[in-house]
């Protein structure tokens, strides 16, 4: 034969490969597991489902009103959005992706929370499935004020017990300085009031609905009520909690999964409203700073108008006068237009002086900048707007995060750019109106000249009469300006409007019953199936073929089944039948009879260690060669442990090989033999006595000798000999062999066997060396070809 068949394997890859075929077949046969492990896994999802309460989704559209970022500064295109978003990709004027964050902010959510009552929950204690929420339908109500829910080291557990009496048992289970603690206390009426370490705690009863549920619970009522910090129960519902904005527009989805829906959707509903307050919040501001402004404007120029009227008034009561002479009043009206557009001019310049005195004053620092004071300059009308509105942007992302925020620090560096530009802006349109101050003085100059002539009393209360009227107008501009301020935050339109109705869907959206069932099926399936993977590739026992032809380059012979009969003192095989063991050892002899050359006639069995069944196979193998017509002879060369006696009823005192072997001049070998019952063609050689040299004697010429002889005789000379790792009896043997069959047990030789074969191999210990696997179970009853 080819002796590349008898190299060891060197190929480390075929160590990880991985026979899905054998496990296929290994699953089959281990069915009762799985069959166990997916009603075991139905079962737990089962119970998972009863005691799991179904959480529901509420949806809701929201539409985010935006404002237009219109206008710019000192040539800023796009103004502060556009500058600001080139130094940080961020938008900073109440960008859509920002109001969606501030809306699921944890300040909002807890004030939610907070209003709301959420961080108190009840529900109705049930034995054979989940606890029922009973949101504002609970009997039984249980409160503890939200300052001292916000201190709790964890969640208070309260269960309550209300009898048809009309008795209270509470059970309060709460975490105090890290420990745990139980508090137990029974109320003979209701309300009632019950201090604790951790906080006071009120009960109430709602008799409407206690009326309700005595309709279905005739017993006790049995409630479970839950306290835990509205921060934390903002920090759950923040989880829980999806918003989601549009591509093209900028309604945001919002959706909420809760266990009851009702309070989804209330949660939903006053979170915008909420959101809403808060931007009103902040745009209150502004205004309330804007008329400070105002009104501190106003009384200045009221006592200044005052002074002018008690100067005209002493002027007129000292001159005399009455009324300006018709020169003047020519001169006047001639003038009324430069006039006109110098108390314009004057008004305007009073108002940027008013606003830039404010901006240069350290105390309103990151306050906002009054913008409805009546300027006529739109580009530092819309700066100051602009600026308003990071200012706003800023504090609400405060909320939010902190001042490390790179959007914040973006904001800051927004802020102090915008505030730079309005001061630059501030004196440049102060230049232009005094620029423009100077014309017009100018103009008025041409005209006081043609009235040089006039009295110097006119000329007086001229210049009086115009403070006056400069003064006047002044204060009739701020008090405008005042009501519309005041009016534009009765107008103020919400920001957040829900376009569509928050509704909840009919159908839980978790936990998910065909999921659950088929993930506890997969689950059930994949347990076994690991199990048995697992097993065999880490399993130190030899369970398939795989696990030699991947770890050896040994020839394969067969593998026999197990032996359903299970009996070990007469050969299962018999002749002209066609059973499964039968079948098996045909297979091992046709492959045998391929590895032997045609005058190989000797053939030596054995094993790793003990109980691999090397007797039994070498015995029926001997038998399967006799029904073929061969003459064979089988010889128990096991010394130390004969095994043949047993196997074929014969007499463990018969006489065998080492008595040949310690007389081989005075005993006659061929004697020794005896026919089996089993074929004709079968005899049998025992082992003989007991001997403690056996080692000696197989090392003898005459046990090669012996050998000749029977070769001589028979056809095939079959030995079967003792495991060859453990005694050196078989190497000896070995010598006069024509191939080695190593026997390996499926379930007992260790898988390390075939580094031993592998050795023997590279030492060229036999001839030729082969290997099978006895005892390999098959699922259900064989049966072979042509069985009815």
């Amino acid at each position: 034969m080819n002796e590349e068949q008898n190299t060891p394997l060197n190929n480390d890859q075929d160590e990880f490969t991985i026979d899905y075929q054998a496990i296929w077949q290994k699953c089959i046969k281990h069915w009762r597991w799985f069959a166990a492990s997916v009603l075991a896994c139905l079962i737990i999802a089962f119970i998972y489902l009863r005691y799991t309460a179904p959480v529901y989704n509420v949806t809701a559209g929201v539409l985010i009103q935006q404002k237009d970022s219109k206008g710019s500064l000192g040539g800023l295109s796009g103004g502060a959005l556009g500058m600001l978003s080139g130094l940080g990709g961020v938008s900073l004027s109440s960008s859509f992706d920002n109001e969606l964050e501030i809306m699921q902010s944890r300040t909002l959510l807890k004030k939610v929370v907070t209003d709301l009552g959420l961080y108190i929950s009840t529900a109705q204690r049930r034995i054979t499935g989940y606890n029922i929420p009973l949101y504002k339908t609970s009997p039984i109500q249980v409160y503890m004020s939200p300052e001292e829910a916000a201190e709790l080291e964890s969640g208070v557990k309260i269960k309550t017990t209300y009898t048809p009496e009309g008795k209270l048992t509470a059970h309060i289970e709460y975490i105090q300085e890290e420990e745990e603690q139980e508090i137990e206390k029974t109320f003979d009426k209701l309300p009632a009031v019950f201090p604790t370490p951790v906080g006071v705690l009120s009960f109430t009863k709602n008799d409407s609905l206690l009326t309700e549920m005595r309709k279905e619970e005739s017993g006790d009522i049995r409630l479970i009520t839950y306290i835990n910090s509205p921060i934390d129960v903002a920090k759950a519902y923040k989880e829980n909690l999806a918003i989601d904005g549009g591509k093209k527009t900028t309604i945001a989805q919002v959706s909420l999964q809760d266990n009851d829906k009702q309070r989804a959707i209330d949660f939903i509903n006053y979170l915008v409203v909420c959101y809403n307050q808060d931007i009103l919040d902040e745009k209150s501001k502004v205004v309330l700073q804007t008329s400070d402004f105002i009104r501190e404007r106003m009384e200045v120029v009221n006592q200044e108008l005052s002074t002018t009227e008690s100067e005209i008034a002493d002027f007129k009561q000292k001159s005399g006068l009455t009324d300006l002479s018709a020169d003047a009043q020519l001169v006047l009206q001639e003038s009324a237009k430069y006039e006109q557009l110098r108390v314009e001019n004057e008004t305007q310049i009073r108002l940027v002086e008013f606003l830039r005195d404010y901006i240069q004053n350290p105390a309103h620092t990151d306050e906002v900048i009054p913008a409805n004071v009546g300027l006529k300059e739109e580009k530092l009308t819309a700066a100051i707007d602009e600026y308003n509105s990071l200012l706003a942007e800023r504090r609400r992302l405060l909320r939010t995060s902190s001042e490390t925020n790179p959007a914040v620090i973006n904001l800051n560096d927004g802020i102090q750019t915008m505030q730079k530009s309005i001061q630059t802006t501030v004196a440049s349109t102060l230049k232009g109106l005094q620029i423009t101050q100077n014309d017009l003085e100018r103009q008025m100059r041409q005209f006081t000249d043609r009235i040089s002539s006039a009295p110097q009393q006119e000329r007086e209360y001229i210049n009086l009469a115009r403070q006056q009227e400069i003064k006047s107008r002044l204060y009739l501009v701020l008090l405008q300006q005042r009501e519309e301020n005041i009016l534009s935050l009765g107008l103020t339109t919400d920001t957040g409007r829900i376009v569509e109705e928050t509704l909840a869907d009919n159908s839980p959206v978790g936990p998910k019953k065909k999921i659950v069932a088929l993930a506890a099926l997969f689950l059930g399936l994949c347990i076994p199936a690991g199990i048995i993977f697992l097993r065999d590739q880490f399993g130190t026992k030899m369970g398939s073929r795989s696990d030699i032809e991947k770890r050896t380059n040994i020839p394969f012979l067969t593998e026999l089944p197990h032996n359903l009969l299970n009996q070990r003192d007469y050969l299962v095989v018999r002749e002209n039948q066609n059973g499964p063991m039968e079948e098996a050892f045909r297979t091992l002899r046709t492959q045998l009879l391929f590895q032997l050359d045609t005058t190989d006639k000797v053939i030596l069995f054995t094993s790793a260690q003990g109980e691999e069944g090397t007797t039994f196979v070498a015995s029926h193998t001997a038998a399967s060669l006799a029904f073929l017509g061969k003459k064979v002879v089988v010889v128990d060369m096991n010394l130390r442990r004969p095994g043949l006696p047993s196997c074929f009823s014969l007499s463990p005192d018969a006489k065998g090989m080492t008595d040949y072997l310690n007389a081989p001049k005075q005993v006659r070998l061929l004697d020794l033999v005896q026919p089996s019952a089993v074929h004709a063609n079968l005899d049998i050689l025992p082992g003989g006595a007991l001997v403690t040299n056996s080692t000696e004697l197989v090392a003898q010429e005459a046990f090669a000798d012996a050998i000749r002889q029977l070769k001589e005789k028979y056809d095939y000379v079959i030995l079967d000999t003792a495991p060859l790792p453990l005694v050196t009896d078989t190497v000896l043997i070995g010598r006069t062999a024509d191939i080695c069959v190593f026997v390996c047990r499926a379930g007992v030789t260790p898988k390390s066997a075939c580094d031993y074969l592998n050795t023997l191999s590279r030492e060229q210990k036999f001839p030729k060396l082969a290997v099978l696997l006895n005892d390999v179970e098959t699922f259900g009853t064989p049966k072979v070809y042509g069985q009815q």
